[in-house]
């Protein structure tokens, strides 16, 4: 008699990785789906159906298709959180605090030109009424802009920035380099599409930053 190979023994519940992987996927998935359609437009079932999980397997981890969205917008702040502590980290050892601080306003200006992060501006201005922001902002620190406020304290200790209030301060910096171009791409203009373009707005936005409009000599 041929000895019939053992059958392996299955968990009735998925391992931690596969959860995970799942999680991700369905998330990613959203993302795409909601950036390109929209968040009226997406439903449950499509994103189901678009990475291969079950509604029920979806309605497990989120309540709702609001839930859904909150988790995406979460993934993409962590990511952004992760991408600006390693361009921190990157720079740390070069240049003065002020050539750091003007390296990170640059890069905030390309982050909210990307495509995905002017999608889900989108939709957040469209829906807002799904969403309530200052809500959120009351419950959650900003560790984005927390990142930002203590680059601006500390080009202020090197005196390279005039004394005030740090944080008005980054809020007034964000404002000048990114409010802009980010507007101008959310109405679906192209201005500001070329890394040529966006170099010659931010020297000129980064330099009334430091010197607003005086007309004295600036050394």
């Amino acid at each position: 008699m041929i000895e019939q190979p053992k059958k392996e023994k299955r968990s009735g519940r998925p391992s931690k990785n596969r959860t995970e992987e799942t999680s991700k996927k369905i998330i990613r998935t959203a993302a795409s789906l909601f950036a390109t359609q929209g968040y009226a437009a997406t439903s449950i079932e499509q994103v189901a159906s678009a990475c291969s999980a079950g509604k029920d397997t979806i309605y497990r981890r989120y309540s709702s298709k609001l839930e859904l969205f909150q988790a995406v917008v979460e993934d993409m702040r962590c990511r952004i959180v992760d991408r600006l502590t390693l361009e921190i980290e990157t720079i740390s050892n070069e240049g003065n605090k002020l050539e750091h601080l003007k390296h990170i306003a640059r890069w905030f200006l390309t982050v909210n030109l990307d495509p995905e992060m002017i999608a889900f501006k989108r939709i957040a201005l469209s829906e807002s009424k799904f969403f309530d922001v200052s809500k959120s902002a009351q419950q959650h620190s900003d560790p984005i802009m927390d990142r930002l406020i203590l680059l601006v304290k500390e080009t202020q200790k090197s005196n390279f920035l005039r004394q005030g209030d740090p944080e008005k301060l980054a809020m007034h910096l964000l404002h000048s380099i990114v409010f802009g171009p980010s507007n101008d791409a959310m109405l679906g203009k192209t201005t500001y599409s070329s890394v040529e373009a966006q170099n010659n707005y931010f020297e000129q936005a980064w330099m009334f930053f430091l010197f607003g409009a005086n007309t004295e000599k600036q050394s």
